[in-house]
């Protein structure tokens, strides 16, 4: 039921034309949706990780816009709850490129003056800055790495959005200089260790509805489509490519699922399970989009296709907290250590 009014309300609020109008605007989003998904319940505080894995594969399949997989994977291990206002983590820095490394180490200095605490340091890649309205940021005070909430509404000249791939899905740098900050109560490792592992899963089963998106599109073009008389599905080099799709999408299903389980029951394997989640569907998200591409021939290069959107939003996927590589190497090392 949660995954039928959500894919319904996705599909008749975010259509592939209106996804496209937004991703090419200033703003990038719709800040309405902000109350629409309110109501919806998606910001509902009895929501697990498994409710939001099914939000999250769906949001991936329309290509949602907007902070809330921001909102519900980053901040909210950090403030015990969805926040009510769209919300972000900056985490990475000169002295912490991923989540893992900032809980002991990071570049951004807090200082506790007399009218309270100020960060100074540059944030980068920070997901969403540029239309969230509060941020998490991790900063080091003289005794401990610790968590601040930024006010961003009140702070905008701090707020510098970059030039991004995908626009349904901006980065930006935070640059703080004496910016007032209020202290968060929670452990600043236990709260990254847990943003971690759900942003992971999130954006696995996010991964999961763009492959699905990928190759229902792709698949639908193969029914129509034909060359020399003969509908293209017919021909190996279209229906292998689009069957390997659909074996890697499974696989990639099974694990992005097993790993918002883990992560909900707190399961000893959740580091295991997260990890071979985010390979497994990356790689069908990327090469899901790449071989639907192949597929489509000339049509799926175009820039009208909604196509090039889904694989920019996989790639966006794949490089999050390192490059796909790294990602590989640490699954590895959890793998055959000892």
């Amino acid at each position: 039921m949660l995954r039928a009014a959500a894919r319904e309300w996705l599909a008749d609020r975010y259509p592939p034309e209106r996804v496209a109008r937004l991703a090419d605007s200033d703003a990038g989003w719709d800040p309405t949706s902000w109350g629409e998904l309110a109501g919806l319940g998606w910001l509902d505080p009895e929501l697990d990780v498994l409710e939001h894995a099914v939000l999250a594969e769906e949001a991936g399949y329309a290509l949602l816009p907007g902070p809330w997989l921001s909102s519900v994977g980053l901040a909210l291990p950090a403030l015990g709850g969805a926040p009510k206002r769209p919300t972000t983590l900056a985490w990475a820095d000169d002295a912490a490129s991923r989540l893992r490394d900032a809980a002991t180490s990071v570049a951004c200095r807090a200082d506790d003056d007399l009218d309270g605490w100020r960060l100074t340091g540059v944030k980068r890649a920070v997901p969403d800055v540029a239309i969230a309205d509060e941020a998490v940021v991790v900063a080091r005070t003289p005794d401990r790495v610790a968590l601040f909430r930024v006010d961003l509404t009140a702070n905008r000249d701090a707020v510098h959005p970059l030039s991004t791939v995908d626009t349904t899905r901006r980065l930006g740098e935070l640059r703080l200089d004496g910016t007032p900050a209020e202290p968060i109560d929670a452990p600043a490792a236990g709260a990254l260790t847990s943003a971690r592992r759900r942003t992971s899963a999130l954006l696995a089963c996010e991964a999961v509805g763009v492959t699905q998106r990928a190759l229902d599109l792709a698949v639908d073009y193969a029914k129509t489509r034909t060359q020399f008389d003969r509908p293209i599905r017919s021909y190996q080099g279209v229906s292998h490519r689009l069957s390997n799709v659909y074996a890697a999408l499974q696989l990639a299903r099974s694990l992005a699922y097993r790993a918002a389980w883990c992560v909900s029951a707190d399961d000893p394997a959740v580091d295991e399970a997260v990890a071979s989640a985010r390979v497994a569907a990356a790689r069908a998200a990327v090469g899901g989009c790449e071989d639907a591409i192949q597929a489509m021939g000339g049509i799926g290069f175009t820039w009208d296709h909604p196509l090039h959107r889904f694989y920019k939003r996989a790639q966006w996927i794949a490089a999050f907290d390192g490059a796909p590589a790294a990602h590989r190497a640490e699954l590895a090392e959890m793998l055959f250590a000892g």
